[in-house]
Parts: C-alpha cells; sequence; structure tokens
C-alpha cells in the first residue's frame, strides 16, 4: 500500500493513519502470554505491544521473542477452588469486606450471588 514503507517518516505514517480513523497506542506491557490448544504457552517478556483501533474494531500487535513452556493455567484453576468456597478467590473475599464494611461471610456470598462481580457484590453489601 505504501510501497515498502521502510523509509517512510514516522510523523507522516501516523498522520495518514489518523486520517483514515485508526488510532495508535503504544501499551507498556511487561509480559504477553498465549495459551495454545495443545496446552503450551507462548510466554513474551518485554515486548513491544501496539493497540491499533480502526473505528471500533482494536488489533492488537506483539513484538518480541517468545519462551515457549506448559501451561500453568490449570493449575491457577485449581489452586482457585481447592481451598476457597465457589471458586471465589480469596483476595476478592478480602477486597468487598474492606470496602463495604461487611465481614468475610457476606463479602464471599454477595460475590458468589453476583458470579464474582466485585463492584456489583459491593453494591450489594452496601
Amino acid at each position: 500500500m505504501f510501497g515498502g514503507g521502510g523509509g517512510m517518516n514516522p510523523r507522516k505514517m501516523k498522520q495518514m493513519m489518523e486520517q483514515m480513523g485508526i488510532d495508535v497506542d503504544e501499551l507498556d506491557a511487561t509480559e504477553v502470554v498465549i495459551r495454545l490448544e495443545d496446552g503450551s504457552e507462548l510466554v513474551f517478556d518485554d515486548a513491544d505491544v501496539t493497540r491499533m483501533d480502526a473505528r471500533g474494531q482494536e488489533t492488537y500487535q506483539v513484538i518480541g521473542e517468545p519462551e515457549e513452556r506448559e501451561s500453568t493455567a490449570g493449575e491457577v484453576e485449581a489452586g482457585e477452588t481447592d481451598g476457597e468456597s465457589g471458586g471465589i478467590p480469596e483476595d476478592d473475599v478480602e477486597l468487598v469486606a474492606a470496602r463495604a464494611g461487611v465481614s468475610a461471610e457476606e463479602a464471599r456470598e454477595a460475590l458468589e450471588a453476583t458470579g464474582g462481580d466485585l463492584a456489583a457484590a459491593i453494591d450489594r453489601v452496601e
């Protein structure tokens, strides 16, 4: 479209994208994890992440060298439900209890009733 674009002035490129309705933001990401169907993960440490918003459609570009490893997603999910009632993270219970000034039991019940929605749980018990 731009004849290679390798030598195009970045300022001129930004102006052209704005004219086309494309908004570009650099994100300060420290880690990007992509979980694959085979159970492995691609982990990008200190990746350059760009978000492009073209008329409501967001696209993310990740630049960096990934490290491939086995997924830990199953371990995290199991850990959340092992020692906790209903799979509600203890940190969420403590947050709702502190914000709403209620007991941990009341906070947990509110979180369970709202499907884990923190704001709705706080509103429910206040």
